[in-house]
């Protein structure tokens, strides 16, 4: 089992000043451990990252609404997500894990609390492609809900798994640009296949996670065209967040003021910043 590091324990205030209703649209709570115990099966054990320290870094960074994204260190123990949603006063919505032990008094519990949608994990450090029984069941128990999926997989796995992809009915969400690596050109086929992708009208991507595509390392400038090109190509269906606390990020950790000050690079316009930080999250998690 792998721990992985804390994040920058300094958030600065970003040059950018975010928009009244900003959503930072993928972010996690871990713990308390002692109140919230971790996955015994987990891949990784982060440090604690409650709740608290998360609203504290919003705080800073101008962020008004969140997108809690439920991680596989806590497997299908959902609690800490919906206790950080609870004592929200609403600016937070979650993404469940969950599996074919749900029921339907379960789902109607984590939509109460806030849930909107399930995220499975193909990544190979997290245990790779997930059991396509599981998987298609709970499409079925997701969709009449409204819910979508999250998925989060290898920019190698991209081409593969288009085909599983195209075949959904429902909104889909590829977390942090499908981790493309900003080394290999906007010309990989990882890339091409995700913008082919981006043509379907169920298909959303987050904008996020330039820590993980850069291959240059701080400021993480080389992930923006990539970033840029998933904007124009859907600038309805694109999503931004911090990603915060930033779990198995690898060399560098992040400052979060930094992330920010990266959203008018990705999206120069005022009415595309609009949609990204605003009006896509804001129809997307049912904020009206």
């Amino acid at each position: 089992m792998n721990s992985c590091k804390a994040p920058d324990p300094e958030p600065r205030a970003p040059r950018f000043s975010m928009p009244p209703l900003a959503c930072d649209a993928h972010c996690h709570v871990f713990g308390p451990a002692a109140r919230f115990p971790y996955a015994p099966g987990r891949a990784y054990t982060p440090p604690d990252a409650p709740k608290e320290r998360l609203s504290a870094v919003h705080e800073i960074l101008g962020v008004q609404r969140a997108v809690i994204v439920q991680a596989s260190c806590h497997g299908t123990d959902n609690r800490a997500m919906l206790d950080a949603i609870a004592t929200s006063s609403g600016r937070y919505r979650g993404i469940a894990i969950v599996d074919g032990s749900f029921t339907e008094k379960d789902y109607a519990a984590l939509h109460e609390g806030g849930v909107r949608g399930a995220r499975f994990n193909f990544v190979k450090h997290l245990g790779g492609t997930p059991d396509l029984n599981v998987f298609n069941h709970v499409l079925q128990r997701i969709q009449p809900l409204g819910w979508h999926l999250v998925v989060h997989l290898d920019a190698a796995d991209i081409v593969e798994l288009s085909g599983l992809l195209r075949a959904l009915s429902l909104p889909f969400v590829i977390d942090h640009m499908g981790r493309v690596n900003a080394g290999a050109g906007l010309e990989q086929e990882s890339f091409r296949a995700l913008l082919e992708l981006m043509k379907l009208g169920n298909c959303w991507v987050k904008v996020c996670g330039a820590e993980r595509v850069s291959a240059a390392g701080p400021p993480f400038v080389d992930a923006i065209p990539f970033a840029q090109a998933l904007v124009d190509a859907a600038p309805d269906r694109v999503l931004w967040g911090t990603d915060w606390p930033h779990p198995n990020v690898g060399p560098h950790m992040p400052n979060d003021g930094d992330l920010v000050d990266l959203v008018p690079l990705i999206a120069p316009d005022e009415a595309l910043r609009r949609k990204l930080l605003i009006h896509n999250p804001a129809r997307l998690y049912d904020w009206g």
